[in-house]
């Protein structure tokens, strides 16, 4: 299987396949931006858009990535962050031409970014100029916040939770859409805890599969694992999901 990004083709998992529809199945897309300048309405655009596709917080090998021609001067204060000069993007699409494309590949999904506000603000500038639907903030997850909430006081740039969870930040010398992404969906695993969820279900999944091939069956505990939430925390992450909106993801499994 093959899956078509902007200008090129990039693999997928072979034989993948999933079911949107079914309510234990989460769809994410971690995405990210590079921009001209730090304001949309100060006539700013985007140059970069990085999106990478996560089901229960698992990379698929899907990704949407687009260069885009901003159609104006990049100042060099960008070019210094992203490396990318007008040079390099005037032969790209312009927004209008993959926008589509792009919505086609995040419909439907949560959004997970790095200070959401930044990103949510270009991509929607651009769609609302080439008169497109906008995205909505009740389908994001801003990773800046859930950094901030766990790790209060701490830095909570991208580079430092990378460092603070041993991530692999060598690729890292300028700002790239798509490497940010990746590195994004990694800590943002680590974030919500799913690192050790991933790792309990591999093994579990792999035990299994012994049993079963072995002729035998899994046992079920005497007596159920007591909670590892507080009351606290619950109360917490009640108030949370009600700062969400009505139409939040959380609210189908209260």
């Amino acid at each position: 299987m093959i899956t078509k990004a902007w200008g090129y083709w990039i693999p997928a998992f072979a034989g993948m396949t999933a079911d949107w529809g079914e309510p234990d199945t989460l769809r994410e897309i971690v995405l990210d931006t590079e921009t001209t300048g730090l304001d949309p309405y100060e006539g700013h655009r985007l140059v970069e858009i990085g999106c990478v596709e996560l089901v229960n917080g698992i990379p698929t090998g899907r990704v949407w990535h687009a260069h885009v021609n901003p159609e104006r001067e990049v100042p060099y204060e960008a070019f210094e962050v992203h490396g990318l000069s007008l040079e390099f993007l005037r032969d790209k699409p312009r927004f209008g031409e993959i926008a589509d494309d792009m919505l086609g590949f995040i419909e439907g999904a949560m959004l997970v970014a790095h200070n959401a506000a930044f990103d949510f603000a270009f991509l929607n500038a651009e769609l609302e100029r080439v008169a497109r639907p906008l995205l909505r903030w009740d389908r994001v997850v801003d990773t800046l916040a859930l950094a901030r909430r766990r790790h209060p006081g701490a830095p909570c740039s991208l580079d430092a939770l990378c460092k603070r969870y041993g991530i692999d930040l060598s690729e890292r010398e300028t700002h790239g859409a798509l490497l940010d992404c990746r590195l994004l969906a990694s800590v943002y695993v680590e974030l919500v805890g799913g690192h050790q969820a991933r790792l309990e279900f591999a093994v579990n999944g792999g035990q299994a599969a012994l049993l079963y091939a072995n002729g035998e069956t899994m046992r079920r505990r005497e007596r159920p694992l007591e909670a590892r939430v507080s009351a606290a925390e619950i109360e917490a992450h009640r108030a949370f999901v009600a700062t969400l909106g009505a139409e939040a993801l959380w609210l189908r499994y209260a």
